[in-house]
């Protein structure tokens, strides 16, 4: 029996879930649907699967520390794979294919986005399990969600009419359709939605990828070749990686290729692709709500109501859709949620910053929390994690005051270093070489008073850096 390689690709931005997802923090990062985030989850679905190995990730640069962070939190080793920029899924699951050809042969490769909810875990495992033999004989197999309804957000996927079994061969794959084909899809009962997810042997993919579309693999063989180690990254040739097109393993390779076959899923999948999927799949309360946080209702209906820091309170609402974060509140009726795209894409035409962070921001030493600025100052409250430290660095345009509130600090200022603790602060001048650490065995927390003619984030020059951010 072939051993399973999880290949969880983690490139998404999730734009339909603002203003919970963000570029920098994006859905499958956010724990959606239970205590674990979307891509926990997702690694953890491939536990009960027989003879599995160690999970490869591949995800966008700018994540990875917070998806280490999260895999460690869930002791899942393996290999994280640093895109340079997204050129969707085709390339990604190339790059992971040929590190397994190299180092694990014999394997089959399990391709997942991080970003979905599947809520029959058994149902998943048997489905997984009855496509591994089609799979170890050479076939692409993908995995078609038997239908609940003519949805038109979806592409199809059509098994050979009056073929029967655990895995079928696909006739074609099929675009979003209208209301009235969908309705007929279901109707036959030869079409599936198309989850994204495969099972293949790494060099099958290969070679079919090979024969459709050889400048993504050789891009890719090149961006391999010459990938760096990072810490515990895998790093991308970037110039390499420019030169792969963008394609999707769809196009790329299943629509082309006479060797695919569907395993129909029945295992209460979602892709979480708008608020109103999220409100599909969680338990609702008498009047058909979800309420997540502080929620107060009254005479309210059908609803999703989201709170993150704060109470929120509605009022006569039916089939709505509220969602709450420290910095921006998201109210669209469900029916129209997936336009809420078209206001990120108002935001990002005003050079905003509320389409790419929250207003905490999380960086591979902990995390900041702006809480109060004006036109020449900035508060800030950062936690460090326990062993952390900040790069050794300088502001030209800037000086700052740091006040402990609880734990203990290191900090260095020009060729001194300073011991803190709770209520000792620190005042570092402009232009001064220094440096914040956690010595400790608890987190750091403390306030940053910033002053100064210039208070923007990319004032920052790095000397030196335990995360490799020079």
């Amino acid at each position: 029996m072939s051993e399973i390689i999880p290949v969880i690709l983690s490139g998404g931005s999730g734009t339909r879930l603002w203003p919970l997802s963000r570029a920098m923090y994006p859905k499958q990062l956010l724990p959606l649907f239970g205590e674990n985030t979307m891509l926990q989850d997702t690694v953890l679905r491939i536990s009960p699967v027989s003879e599995t190995g160690p999970v490869i990730c591949v995800c966008n640069d700018d994540h990875r520390f917070l998806v280490a962070e999260q895999l460690r939190h869930i002791d899942a080793g393996g290999t994280i794979i640093l895109e340079p920029f997204g050129r969707n899924t085709a390339p990604a699951a190339a790059v992971a294919a040929l590190m397994l050809v190299e180092k694990h042969p014999d394997s089959l490769m399990l391709v997942m986005p991080a970003d979905h909810v599947i809520l029959d875990q058994d149902a998943f495992t048997r489905v997984i399990e009855s496509a591994r033999s089609a799979a170890e004989e050479g076939k692409l197999a993908t995995f078609g969600i038997v239908p609940s309804a003519p949805e038109t957000g979806y592409g199809y996927i059509r098994a050979v009419a009056g073929s029967a079994g655990a895995v079928r061969p696909v006739a074609e794959f099929v675009e979003k359709p209208s209301i009235e084909r969908a309705q007929s899809y279901v109707a036959s009962g030869d079409y599936f939605w198309n989850s994204g997810m495969f099972l293949f042997r790494p060099e099958v993919y290969l070679a079919e990828l090979e024969a459709n579309s050889p400048v993504i693999v050789a891009a890719c063989r090149k961006a391999f070749e010459n990938a760096k180690r990072d810490l515990d990254f895998l790093r991308l040739d970037s110039e390499a990686f420019a030169a792969c097109p963008a394609n999707s393993i769809d196009y790329a390779v299943m629509e082309k290729t006479a060797n695919a076959v569907v395993a129909p899923m029945q295992a209460g999948w979602s892709d979480v692709g708008a608020w109103s999927a999220l409100w599909d799949v969680h338990d609702r309360d008498a009047d058909g709500n979800v309420k997540r946080g502080d929620v107060l209702t009254h005479e309210v209906r059908n609803s999703y109501i989201h709170a993150t820091s704060r109470l929120v309170a509605a009022v006569g609402l039916d089939d709505h859709v509220i969602v709450e974060t420290a910095d921006a509140v998201l109210v669209a009726s469900k029916d129209r949620v997936q336009d809420v795209k078209a206001i990120v894409d108002q935001l990002r035409m005003q050079e905003r910053e509320e389409p790419l962070f929250h207003r905490r921001v999380y960086r591979p030493w902990g995390s900041y929390e702006t809480v109060d600025e004006g036109e020449r100052f900035k508060v800030k409250r950062i936690t460090v994690k326990p062993g952390a430290a900040l790069s050794l660095q300088m502001h030209h345009h800037r000086a700052e005051h740091w006040i402990v509130v609880t734990g203990k600090a290191l900090v260095t200022v020009g060729e001194k270093q300073v011991p803190l603790e709770a209520n000792e602060s620190i005042y570092i001048p402009l232009e001064a070489k220094h440096r914040l650490e956690n010595p400790g065995d608890t987190p750091l927390e403390l306030i940053e008073v910033q002053s100064g003619d210039y208070l923007g984030e990319d004032d920052i020059v790095r000397f030196e850096d335990h995360y490799g951010r020079l």
